[in-house]
C-alpha cells in the first residue's frame, strides 16, 4: 500500500537550472574530493584582535576573510581557477585559466531558496572592499524577483544553444515549457512588470550577475553553525573544474607537542574544507599548492589581514 501523498510541488524555474546544471555535472565530471581540516585556533584569535582594532563602525566577518584566505591560495594554483570544453566522441578539449578570480557562490534568499551569484574580481579585492561588495550584493538580492531573474538566464541560455547548434535541446526545452500548462513558468506582466523594470539595473540581480563564475565557493558552514559536521562532495559546474566547499568551525581534540616535548591532548577550532576538482582538468600536485599556501595563511594570517 503507497503511503498518503502529503505535497506535490512543481519544479519552479530556479529548480529547473539546478537540476539541469547539476544532473549534468553528475552525469559528465569525473569529481575528486578531498576533505582538509585545518587548525584555525591562532588564525581565528589574529582576526578577533584584527577585527577589534578596526576604527567604529567598520566591521570584518570571519567568513570574509575566509573567503580572502581561499581567494588568496587559489592564485598558488591558477590552474583551478579554470572552464574546461571536452569533446568525448572526439577525445579533444582545452582548459581555459583566467586572471579574474570570479566566484559563484550560492547565497540563501529569504524565503530559504538559493541564487548563485557571480561575485566577481574577488582575487584582488581588499577585506575591506570585499565587505561592501558583499553588503551592495546582499542590498541588490532584496529588489530581485527570482523568477524574472532567472528567466534572463534560461532566455540567455537558449540563445546561447542555439548559436552552438543544439537545435535538438532548444526544441525539448520549448516543448517542455509549453505543453504543460502545470510546468509553466509565470513572468510578471503589467504593473507588476513595469514597475520591476524601472528598478535599475546596477540596484538588482540581474543574468550578468548570474553568470557562470571561474570557480565556485560554497560557504555552507554559515547555515549550519552548531552542527558538528563537514561537507563531504560538492557538485561542479560546468565548464568550471574545480568547487569549495566551507563547513562551520568546530571544537575538536587535537594531539600536540607541548614546551616538554610530550605529546598531549587538547582542543582546537578546526575548519573542514572540501576541495573538488575535475579530474579530466586536474591531477591533485596542480591542488597541493593551494593547500600549500593555505596552510601558511592559517598559521600566519597578517598579510591578508588589511582592511
Amino acid at each position: 500500500m503507497e503511503g498518503q501523498i502529503r505535497k506535490v510541488s512543481r519544479f519552479g524555474i530556479q529548480r529547473k537550472i539546478v537540476a539541469n546544471m547539476t544532473s549534468e555535472s553528475w552525469q559528465n565530471i569525473p569529481h575528486v574530493s578531498y576533505i582538509y581540516e585545518p587548525d584555525v585556533t591562532e588564525f581565528i584569535k589574529k582576526y578577533k584582535e584584527f577585527d577589534a582594532a578596526l576604527p567604529e563602525g567598520k566591521h570584518i566577518t570571519l567568513n570574509t576573510v575566509i573567503l580572502k584566505a581561499l581567494t588568496e591560495a587559489i592564485k598558488a594554483a591558477p590552474q583551478m581557477n579554470a572552464h574546461i570544453h571536452f569533446e568525448r566522441k572526439l577525445v579533444r578539449g582545452k582548459i581555459i585559466q583566467y586572471d579574474n578570480i570570479d566566484v559563484s557562490m550560492p547565497w540563501i534568499l529569504p524565503d530559504q531558496t538559493m541564487m548563485t551569484i557571480n561575485m566577481k574580481d574577488m582575487g584582488n579585492r581588499s577585506l575591506g572592499n570585499m565587505t561592501e561588495y558583499m553588503q551592495e550584493t546582499a542590498e541588490k538580492i532584496k529588489k530581485t524577483d527570482l523568477n524574472e531573474a532567472m528567466i534572463s538566464v534560461s532566455m540567455n541560455d537558449t540563445f546561447e544553444a542555439l548559436r552552438k547548434g543544439k537545435i535538438l535541446r532548444v526544441i525539448q526545452r520549448l516543448i517542455g515549457s509549453k505543453t504543460a500548462k502545470r510546468h509553466r513558468i509565470t513572468p510578471l506582466k503589467g504593473k507588476a512588470k513595469k514597475a520591476y523594470d524601472a528598478i535599475p539595473d546596477n540596484e538588482k540581480i540581474t543574468k550578468a550577475d548570474l553568470k557562470q563564475g571561474t570557480i565556485t565557493i560554497s560557504n555552507i558552514g554559515s547555515i549550519t553553525r552548531g552542527i558538528d559536521g563537514a561537507v563531504a562532495l560538492l557538485m561542479i559546474i560546468p565548464p568550471q573544474i574545480c568547487a569549495i566547499g566551507i563547513s562551520s568551525v568546530n571544537k575538536k581534540p587535537v594531539v600536540r607537542t607541548d614546551e616538554n616535548g610530550n605529546e598531549i591532548i587538547t582542543s582546537a577550532d578546526i575548519l573542514p574544507l572540501n576541495i573538488v576538482f575535475d579530474h579530466r582538468a586536474l591531477d591533485f600536485g596542480e591542488v597541493k599548492p593551494f593547500l600549500v599556501r593555505l596552510e601558511e595563511i592559517f598559521k600566519d594570517p597578517s598579510e591578508i589581514l588589511i582592511y
